[in-house]
């Protein structure tokens, strides 16, 4: 497993991303909804792999829900930097990460897959999360 790092602009929020995966393998996906539309989300997730927070200032943390009211989308309330979004199902916090919130930025990764989850049903979406967000193991 090798550990990338990301974090918001200023420094306050961060993770860890461990994969097994060369950054060639990763998953690349472009949502086209309007929210990931206006904020550039492109995002990547390993089921296999595992996320951890290292935020420094963890009271600015803010989410935002919308649509669904499934997920919460993380951002830092000081600088504004888009870490990715988080859910929980079945007990278990799962993450995809804004692949622009790495630092360094990762090189090699494949083009961003355009996806639409337009007309997906709550049930069909908290699935398809399940199988293919990475785990963030309890502290």
């Amino acid at each position: 497993m090798k550990t990338w790092h990301g974090s918001c602009h200023c420094g306050a929020l961060g993770f860890e991303f461990r994969t097994a995966l060369e950054p060639e393998a990763w998953s690349v996906r472009a949502c086209q909804c309007s929210f990931c539309l206006k904020h550039s989300g492109v995002y990547t997730s390993d089921p296999s792999g595992s996320v951890r927070f290292t935020h420094r200032e963890p009271q600015l943390l803010s989410r935002y829900r919308f649509g669904h009211k499934t997920a919460d989308f993380a951002f830092c309330g000081r600088c504004g930097g888009y870490l990715g979004a988080v859910t929980e199902e079945g007990g278990q916090a799962l993450m995809v990460i804004n692949i622009h919130a790495f630092d360094p930025p990762v090189e090699g990764l494949p083009a961003a897959q355009p996806m639409s989850y337009d007309g997906e049903a709550t049930d069909d979406r908290n699935a398809r999360r399940s199988a293919r967000w990475t785990p963030v193991p309890r502290s």
